[in-house]
C-alpha cells in the first residue's frame, strides 16, 4: 500500500490508542479493543470482515486510517531451518527479520531500526550505516507476518535485529506491550527480550514501563577494550552501565541480565579477560552467552577457537556464573548475530524476487 500521509495505520497503535480511536470516532472502548483482536489475534485486515464492529465505526475507519504491514519481498532458508524474512517498508526501504526454530519453540529476531547509528566494530549490521528509526506498525508488523507465515504466535521475541533498540524507546516499548496482550500475541513477558549496547537513561526509564527480559552487548570486561568494540560505552562506561542492570533485574522480576559477549580471537577470549569480567559481574545475577563471531567481508577480526571458547566458559562456570555457548545458527544465509543487512540491502525489489526463484530451484540466491 502506497504511503498514505493523511490518514493514521492503524499498526501504529497500542492498545489504549484504539480505545480512544474507538471514543474519537464515536464508539464504545471495547469496540477498539475488539479491533486490537482482529488485527492482531485474528490477523484480519479487511474491515469488512470486522462483522461485531459498528458500521458507523468501520466506515470512519475505513476514510480515516488504514493498515500496512511491511511486505516479506524475500525469503531465505538456511541448511539448519533458520528463516530470513527481508521486509519492504511503505517508503522502499528495507528491513531483516529472522526465524529461529527449535523444537517446540520459535524465536522471532526483530529488528528496531533501518541500520544502526552505534558502529560496533565487530557487527555488519553497523557497517551499513543508519537511515532511520522504525514505526510501532514496522515493528509489531514483523510480528504479524512471523503469525501468519508460521500459523500462530510466536513463543520468543528477541529485540536484536538491525539497531539499538533503546534508542528508538516509544516505538519498540509500544511494540512490546502488544507483542504481550492477551488481546494480541499473548507472548510471555519473560519471553520478550530487548537486547541493548547499554543507553543507560532510557533502561532506567524501560524499568517503569516495559517487563520484559535484558539481554546486554557487554562484549569486553573493560572500558578501555568496550570503547575501541562497543563505541556507546565511551558515552556510558560500565561504572554507569552494570549499577543500572542490576536495578533493572531487582525487586519482583528477579531475573538474570543476559550478557552477550562475542568471542573474538586474541581479542577478548584470555583467561585474563574472563577473570576481569566475573570480578565485573559480582553481585549481579547473570547469565553470560558466549557468541562465536560471525565474520563478514572487510572484518578485522577472526572467530576464537574451540578450544579457547571452552577454557573461556569453563572458568566463569567455576565462578559459579550460569554461561553458554550459543550455537551460531543461520549464518549460511548471513542470518546470524551480527550479521543482518548484509548482501540484500541494495538490491531492488526484481533482483531480490528473481534471488529468491533461484533459491527455490536450488541455485545460488547471492
Amino acid at each position: 500500500m502506497s504511503l498514505a500521509s493523511d490518514k493514521m495505520n492503524l499498526l501504529d497503535l497500542d492498545k489504549s490508542g484504539f480505545e480512544n480511536l474507538a471514543v474519537e470516532f464515536g464508539a464504545k472502548p471495547f469496540h477498539g479493543r475488539n479491533l486490537l483482536k482482529w488485527i492482531h489475534k485474528h490477523g484480519v485486515i479487511d474491515l469488512e470482515q470486522m462483522t461485531d464492529l459498528p458500521k458507523s465505526f468501520r466506515e470512519a475507519l475505513a476514510e480515516k486510517t488504514y493498515i500496512a504491514v511491511p511486505e516479506i519481498v524475500f525469503e531465505q532458508p538456511s541448511l539448519d531451518g533458520t528463516t530470513k524474512w527481508v521486509l519492504e517498508l511503505e517508503d522502499g526501504q528495507r528491513i531483516e527479520t529472522v526465524h529461529i526454530p527449535e523444537g517446540d519453540r520459535s524465536t522471532i529476531c526483530v529488528s528496531s531500526q533501518v541500520g544502526c547509528a552505534l558502529d560496533c566494530s565487530f557487527c555488519s549490521t553497523a557497517q551499513q550505516g543508519f537511515n532511520r528509526n522504525l514505526t510501532t506498525g514496522e515493528i509489531i508488523g514483523q510480528i504479524w507476518q512471523a503469525t501468519r507465515e508460521l500459523g500462530r504466535s510466536p513463543t520468543n521475541v528477541v529485540m536484536m535485529g538491525m539497531g539499538e533498540p533503546l534508542a528508538n524507546f516509544g516505538p519498540v516499548t509500544a511494540a512490546m506491550k502488544l507483542m504481550t496482550d492477551d488481546l494480541a500475541y499473548m507472548i510471555a513477558k519473560a519471553r520478550v527480550t530487548i537486547s541493548t549496547s547499554g543507553i543507560v537513561p532510557a533502561l532506567r526509564r524501560l524499568k517503569d514501563e516495559c517487563d520484559v527480559s535484558l539481554a546486554v552487548s557487554l562484549h569486553a570486561p573493560t572500558n578501555e577494550l568496550r570503547d575501541e568494540l562497543v563505541p556507546i560505552n565511551q558515552k556510558y562506561p560500565l561504572e554507569e552501565l552494570i549499577p543500572a542492570c542490576k536495578e533493572f533485574v531487582s525487586g519482583e522480576r528477579k531475573r538474570k541480565v543476559t550478557w552477550e559477549y562475542v568471542m573474538l580471537d586474541g581479542v577478548n577470549d584470555s583467561i585474563a579477560h574472563a577473570k576481569a569480567l566475573i570480578r565485573l559481574l559480582e553481585g549481579v545475577p547473570s547469565k553470560i552467552n558466549l557468541i562465536p563471531f560471525n565474520p563478514f567481508p572487510g572484518t578485522r577480526y577472526t572467530t576464537s577457537p574451540r578450544d579457547k571458547v571452552d577454557a573461556f566458559r569453563d572458568r566463569l562456570v567455576r565462578a559459579g556464573i550460569v554461561t553458554i555457548t550459543r550455537k551460531t545458527r543461520g549464518d549460511d544465509i548471513d542470518a546470524a548475530c551480527g550479521q543482518l543487512v548484509g548482501k540484500v540491502r541494495d538490491k531492488s525489489r526484481r533482483q531480490l524476487r528473481r534471488d529468491q526463484s533461484v533459491a527455490a530451484q536450488g541455485g545460488n540466491a547471492q
